[in-house]
């Protein structure tokens, strides 16, 4: 299994970015992904999720201003974010969990990528 990240920049506040995850090397359809960021001095928190029949949940932070989607045609997840805050300044990972959607499919453990970094300034 292998995620890999991309898209992160330097943007000015209320700015967007689009981030990608294409994650590799086992069967993506199953799968629920997840979207999380850690921000300096501070825990992995969750941002994002979507499930194998495409339920998305965010947390209160980012409702309303990010947007989970998948392609799995092409093994990719996409993270839209828009009004972005300086808070938002984070690197951003993209994790596959040791568990699929469907009860006999699962991993060895879970997976996570590199990380790709957001940094909100102005």
């Amino acid at each position: 299994v292998q995620n890999v990240e991309s898209g992160g920049s330097v943007v000015q506040p209320v700015g967007s970015l689009n981030l990608s995850c294409v994650a590799t090397g086992f069967s993506f359809s199953y799968w629920t992904i997840y979207w999380y960021r850690q921000a300096p001095g501070q825990d992995r928190k969750v941002v994002a999720s979507i499930t194998s029949s495409e339920t998305t949940d965010y947390p209160d932070a980012v409702k309303g201003r990010f947007t989970i989607s998948r392609d799995n045609d092409k093994n990719t997840i996409f993270l839209q974010m828009n009004s972005l805050k300086p808070e938002d300044t984070a690197v951003y990972y993209c994790m596959v969990p040791r568990q699929s959607d469907r009860v006999r499919s699962f991993l060895s453990r879970d997976y996570w990528g590199q990380g790709t970094q957001v940094t909100v300034s102005s």
